[in-house]
């Protein structure tokens, strides 16, 4: 946060100001290794867009979306509760969140709890920020590179964003290359529904691993994702088949700041 120059939501407010959006971080956003990479990453596409933004810091916690998914609804509504009473207490009115999840829980269960906000997924907001013409790539760090592209269920089958996504890898001038299993008809991760923090059930075979061969057989070197928790499953299913050397597995607004001119 210190080496980006991030300012705290409290910070902005006591100066006099307001942030015109509210970067909402998220769990894994903040504390997995691998996802605080696509948070540094989504940080510089607005400061370089110049976006009068900030985040919460220790005033926010999770959305309550692994309680709720898992049956606990009481730890679910505490939570909601407890973030609400913050977002409203500042007057936030738009959110943006680079997770599907989170993205998923704010806009569509917090209303009915008093939350009401405009919630943007990031890719949105960066598809946003080309159409206003506020970044640009030129060629780009993966132009003609083969890349297939993973469908999150909460930003997919559950909100209908398919097209979005794929706007920001044509800017990209890559080649996509579809899996058989894509849009409405995508599949899981496997870590959805709570199942990221708990064990295996029985079967011969985990989900992941599935969804890895379905995007090692399009012959793709980058597996793009939109989701923390994919970003996870996608990796855990690359190593699993040794395949680290041959395909990388980045969340789009990696590869766009790589690219971004």
């Amino acid at each position: 946060m210190d080496e980006l120059n991030i300012p705290l939501y409290a910070d902005v407010i006591a100066s006099g100001k307001k942030p015109d959006v509210l970067f909402w971080v998220g769990c894994a956003g903040s504390y997995d290794a691998r996802a605080q990479k696509v948070s540094k990453s989504f940080a510089q596409i607005l400061n370089k867009a110049k976006i009068n933004f900030a985040i919460l810091g220790d005033e926010e916690s999770c959305t309550g979306d692994p309680a709720r998914r898992a049956g606990n609804e009481f730890i679910f509504q505490m939570s909601a509760l407890q973030n609400i009473e913050v977002l409203n207490g500042y007057e936030v009115t738009k959110i943006v969140t680079a997770c599907p999840h989170c993205f998923n829980t704010l806009k569509n269960e917090y209303p009915a709890l008093g939350g009401k906000y405009e919630v943007i997924h990031h890719t949105t907001f960066i598809h946003q920020l080309f159409e206003e013409g506020k970044i640009a790539v030129e060629g780009g760090a993966f132009k003609g590179k083969r890349i297939t592209y993973h469908d999150s269920c909460y930003l997919g089958r559950v909100n209908g964003i398919f097209e979005v996504p794929r706007k920001l890898l044509a800017q990209l001038d890559v080649e996509l290359v579809e899996m058989k299993r894509c849009k409405s008809n995508g599949l899981c991760c496997g870590a959805g529904g709570a199942q990221m923090f708990k064990e295996d059930e029985p079967g011969d075979k985990r989900i992941n691993i599935d969804r890895i061969e379905e995007a090692l057989e399009t012959g793709s070197s980058v597996v793009a994702s939109n989701c923390p928790f994919c970003l996870t499953m996608l990796t855990d299913g690359v190593k699993a088949k040794e395949k680290q050397s041959d395909v990388d597995v980045y969340d789009i607004s990696e590869l766009i700041i790589q690219s971004i001119k």
